[in-house]
């Protein structure tokens, strides 16, 4: 069983996948302070000065000014707020693994067929010759050009 294991782990697609995964968190913590550091507040600025992690609902009634001091009350709140900022996170990393996949695509299409070239038979060696030919590549036989 150890053996089968170590094979596994072995396998190239299993190291490969575990990069993946390592460089996708660090790719997604890049998005999130992208989001909650530079673009946020442009449109919170936009919007009339919104914070939107600090949008929330207070579900106790109490009316907390702020989500921190909801948590720190341990007030029940709902966080939509935050999750509008998960959202655009989302989006963001979505539109960029949709660029890479499509560049990817891009790079896997195979090449175009090259133009075809009218061919002839040759009237000796009955092999298939380019139409222009006034030679044949097969039998190096002289064709009429008429």
């Amino acid at each position: 069983m150890w053996k089968e294991f170590r094979e596994f782990i072995n396998k190239g697609s299993v190291i490969d996948l575990a990069a993946g995964i390592v460089i996708g968190a660090a790719f997604a913590a890049v998005v999130a302070s992208f989001v909650k550091d530079v673009l946020m507040p442009p449109i919170g600025l936009a919007t009339g000065g919104v914070d939107f992690s600090n949008l929330f609902i207070d579900l106790s009634g109490n009316g907390y000014a702020t989500l921190a001091e909801a948590t720190k009350a341990g007030a029940p709140t709902i966080n939509y707020g935050i999750f509008l900022n998960t959202i655009i996170s989302f989006l963001i990393v979505a539109f960029a693994v949709f660029l890479i996949v499509k560049a990817s695509n891009r790079s896997r299409r195979p090449a175009p067929a090259p133009p075809s070239i009218p061919e002839k038979e040759c009237p000796y060696c009955k092999m298939k010759i380019p139409e222009a030919a006034t030679r044949c590549g097969h039998c190096i036989s002289e064709l009429s050009t008429a």
